[in-house]
């Protein structure tokens, strides 16, 4: 037990220091004002219509992209975790490796693609940005969950009479749910946070929740930037409750 404790003291100083005091300092900027006097006027500032309003459409961008990373994540997960197909194994690593290279240079290279195609930057490329950044964050967990399917259970089900399809619903789907859950909460809770991808890609003619926020803290308003912070804190709080079981 010893032992153990001496290895847990480290994490549990990161996590104090890094971890909560950050979250408790935040919490008393939304609920106390410049004179120290509790108020939930920053709180409330987030039913502004205009805050409101771009929320929503935050919440609209962060779903058109999670399902478009699902729908092209699947089957590039799938193909590249069946080893019947023949697929070298480390062809993953090139899907992912964009994981590893920051952001701003990959929306920067973007920006500079789509020059070339002639596509304007505007809300179509807010999309097309946001999957090209977060489409290995759901590719990963995928393959990971696909990779842990028997095949003998898939051939079982079609010694027993299952067409492809029907293996494919009834086996191949309900086991790669956690990889599908963990994919949702890498891409859906970080598109509507983002800020710097927005900007980039619409000339800051469209602002996500996260720009608001960042907005916020730069015009040293910084009550109502952390305030906007616990409400995003507790749309994470509600959509990992809401996951956790799935």
């Amino acid at each position: 037990m010893r032992r153990l404790s001496t290895f847990v003291a480290p994490y549990a100083i990161f996590m104090v220091i890094l971890v909560i005091l950050p979250l408790v300092i935040m919490a008393q900027y939304a609920v106390f004002d410049k004179e120290g006097q509790f108020t939930l006027h920053f709180l409330l500032s987030f039913t502004n219509e205009e805050i409101l309003n771009t929320f929503i459409y935050s919440i609209g961008v962060a779903m058109e992209t999670t399902i478009l990373c699902i729908l092209l994540g699947y089957p590039i997960a799938y193909i590249l975790s069946r080893k019947e197909m023949g697929f070298p194994a480390h062809l993953i690593t090139f899907f992912i490796l964009p994981m590893g290279v920051n952001m701003l240079l990959n929306t920067f290279a973007l920006v500079a693609v789509l020059d070339v195609l002639h596509i304007p930057l505007g809300t179509t490329a807010l999309v097309i940005g946001m999957v090209y950044n977060f489409l290995p964050f759901m590719v990963q967990p995928l393959y990971n969950s696909l990779c842990k399917i028997d095949s003998n259970l898939i051939e079982a089900a079609y010694d027993l009479g299952a067409s492809k399809i029907t293996a494919f619903f009834k086996i191949v789907v309900p086991v790669s749910i956690p990889g599908i859950v963990s994919g949702v909460m890498m891409v859906f809770m970080p598109t509507i946070s983002t800020f710097a991808i927005s900007e980039l890609l619409t000339m800051n003619k469209v602002k996500l929740f996260g720009s608001v926020v960042q907005a916020s803290i730069g015009s040293d308003m910084l009550n109502y930037g952390a305030a906007l912070s616990i409400v995003m804190l507790l749309v994470v709080v509600i959509t990992q409750v809401l996951l956790k079981d799935r």
